[in-house]
């Protein structure tokens, strides 16, 4: 009785132009996360400085007055995006390489058998 195939080699190239194709995607999206995470740090700074100049002394009060100011929430809304983007980027990659490995485990046992 002939083994059926579950991963074709259409699947393999498929997976294996993922790869290719969105390694430049990847790459941007996720220098694009870095830059936005790392720019709420100077989001923050600015704006207690802000508070700071606007008369609150205490480090605690500039804070959390600019923890809870729109300018900081809306840049937390665009960490989230560039988050989202990056994981979905990287699940593409996972999944095109998970697809690469079942199919070269597939071959091998297909090759193991053949010897029986």
């Amino acid at each position: 009785m002939p083994v059926r195939q579950i991963i074709t080699e259409n699947d393999v190239d498929d997976a294996l132009h993922v790869l290719r194709e969105r390694a430049k995607i990847a790459a941007e999206v996720k220098a694009q996360r870095v830059y936005i995470e790392e720019t709420l740090k100077t989001v923050k700074a600015r704006l207690m400085k802000g508070y700071q100049l606007s008369g609150i002394q205490s480090v605690s009060a500039q804070e959390r007055e600019a923890l809870a100011d729109p300018e900081y929430l809306a840049h937390l809304e665009r960490v989230k995006e560039a988050v989202e983007a990056d994981e979905l980027e990287r699940i593409y990659r996972v999944n095109a390489t998970m697809t690469i490995e079942a199919w070269r485990t597939e071959q091998a046992n297909f090759r193991a058998m053949e010897k029986l």
